[in-house]
């Protein structure tokens, strides 16, 4: 039996209210130790998580392998399989993840803005971690470690509630982290992870925890998404899907397209990033359309078109009402020939998620209104939409994408995990 189960066993009979009520109050007696730690132990604390989860990666590999043995014998899609799976490149990415977060500015004290008032008054806007953060997530065991460290460095506590299906992979990778939070002189309770695999935590999770949960950042499949906006009594950083798109306009570099494409669908088709949904002009379809076609099938992509695109290219499938709002999280793309840069922005418009969206094209002026009139969390010019990715964008590792438009948006790093407050200097004032 591993450690993760055997932990498992051992909470299987405690109350599940009782047990996350202890968690929460644990969480938040660390959150006020961590709003005043210093960037130096929160740093030591990092960096020695990423030397321990180094140290221990034959155990977290071993540990994986038997989710992964799990999830195979109950017949889960590849692409899940592909999210969950760990190799030793991936748990050394982790640890990368973590040294990047470590050497990232501390964002907690940083002024944002400062002035004078005519009375004298000075006033400074001030970052401030957020409290205690609660993440939902499934399958990925290495959110477990992205988002331990950045609350950390945002001066934050978190609580984990892994999926089932890589409770053993957490767990593991948790045991790093306390190790780190010990080498740092911080609490254990600043990271923890729900030890069990029971659903009746997400619950309690989603209450608040009696007030000590500030935020909920869930990480999922539509399904966990919607009930986490649905039922949370606290704030929640989320985006429901990712239906993101790639525009290949009438000024677009074939190769390039090409590329872009084949890319930003099927270099990991599980990750939000991933385009489900390819656009053409049709000034260019007859000269773009096959080529790029051709080369998501070589890819090993399954290929849905609208008519226009199935007169072009042969072995297409027809492609549904549906197909245009869907997020297919594996190696299938819907394909449609558009009427200029207009329609593809009202295609995206109705259809897409606000993610993530990308143009390719050589006219700047094009680019110009794409990312004017997409409303979308992050808009590309001539780059793939994998890069929507907080590690991509200098952050060091993302606890998630946020699509919503109050707080936080796009990549949620250490700046998107705090708040502020404001520092008033008097010498003596008094309002008349």
């Amino acid at each position: 039996m591993s450690l993760a189960v055997a932990q498992a066993d051992a909470s299987a009979g405690v109350d599940v209210a009782t047990e996350m009520a202890a968690i929460g109050k644990a969480a938040r007696t660390a959150a006020r130790r961590l709003a005043y730690a210093t960037t130096k132990e929160k740093n030591l604390a990092l960096r020695a998580m990423a030397k321990a989860i180094r140290r221990n990666s034959p155990a977290i590999l071993a540990e994986n392998a038997l989710d992964v043995a799990d999830a195979r014998e109950a017949g889960v899609v590849e692409s899940f399989i592909d999210r969950l799976t760990l190799d030793p490149k991936r748990v050394e990415a982790m640890a990368v993840g973590i040294d990047e977060i470590a050497a990232l500015p501390d964002p907690v004290g940083t002024v944002l803005a400062e002035w004078d008032r005519p009375n004298g008054l000075h006033i400074e806007r001030v970052r401030t971690p957020l409290g205690v953060i609660g993440i939902i997530y499934e399958s990925r065991p290495n959110v477990t470690a992205d988002a331990g460290a950045l609350c950390i460095k945002a001066g934050n506590a978190a609580i984990l509630r892994g999926g089932s299906d890589s409770f053993r992979s957490s767990t593991a990778i948790n045991q790093c982290l306390t190790e780190g939070l010990v080498a740092g002189g911080l609490p254990e309770a600043a990271i923890q992870i729900v030890p069990t695999r029971d659903r009746e935590a997400v619950g309690e999770m989603l209450t608040g925890l009696s007030g000590t949960i500030d935020v909920i950042v869930p990480r999922g499949g539509r399904s966990l998404v919607e009930r986490v906006q649905k039922e949370a009594r606290v704030p929640v950083f989320a985006h429901l899907e990712g239906v993101c798109h790639i525009y290949v306009d009438r000024a677009a570099d074939l190769a390039m397209a090409k590329t872009i494409a084949v890319n930003a669908k099927m270099r990991r088709v599980g990750v939000c990033g991933a385009a489900e949904t390819l656009l053409v002009d049709k000034a260019v379809a007859g000269t773009h359309l096959e080529p790029i076609v051709e080369a998501l099938k070589k890819a090993g992509c399954a290929i849905r078109g609208d008519e226009a695109t199935r007169a072009l290219v042969t072995d297409v499938a027809p492609a549904t009402e549906a197909d245009w709002s869907t997020e297919y999280l594996d190696a299938i793309i819907s394909v449609k020939v558009v009427d200029g840069l207009d329609a593809a922005i009202e295609h995206i418009d109705r259809y897409g998620s606000h993610h993530t969206d990308a143009i390719i094209t050589d006219d700047q002026s094009a680019a110009g209104r794409f990312f004017a009139r997409v409303d979308s969390a992050i808009v590309l010019h001539n780059a793939s939409t994998q890069f929507a990715d907080g590690g991509e964008f200098g952050m060091g590792a993302e606890i998630g994408i946020a699509t919503g438009k109050m707080h936080a948006r796009g990549p949620v790093g250490v700046e998107q995990l705090t708040s502020f407050k404001y520092r008033v200097h008097g010498t003596g004032q008094i309002r008349p």
